[in-house]
């Protein structure tokens, strides 16, 4: 989290007024639960952060994607089986019945860097996780 903070501040100077910045939170923002302490807390200060930084850097447009459960990388130190068992758990649970990939969450961080009237707002790619 602050290295996120420390590269916003980084940048900013570089950047047009009609710039943007688009961070990465998580769904753990909004739906905690055991275990998932840290993950929550650091997810939502991403996204409460943001909403200060839309305000104080206009109109550089600050925003966040929060992806719920992604196939990616970030799950190979699980065995396969153990992997590809808890993308269909999770999947079952959804109202689209499947976990995100990569490119649903690249999409979003596209929309809403192009997305010239959009600030402090976020971006959740769940698959229906929040509501359900």
């Amino acid at each position: 989290m602050v290295r996120a903070f420390e590269a916003v501040r980084l940048a900013v100077p570089h950047l047009r007024p009609d710039g943007s910045v688009t961070l990465t939170s998580g769904t753990a923002a909004y739906r905690g639960g055991a275990g998932w302490f840290l993950g929550s807390a650091a997810s939502g200060a991403i996204v409460s952060a943001a909403r200060s930084l839309a305000v104080e850097l206009a109109p550089i447009r600050v925003n966040v994607v929060a992806p719920g459960v992604v196939r990616s990388p970030l799950w190979t130190g699980l065995p396969e089986a153990d992997r590809e068992a808890m993308f269909e758990s999770v999947a079952a649970g959804l109202p689209l019945r499947r976990v995100a990939e990569v490119e649903d969450v690249a999409m979003a961080f596209v929309h809403l860097m192009e997305s010239d009237y959009l600030t402090g707002t976020v971006g959740v790619v769940d698959g229906g996780t929040l509501p359900a």
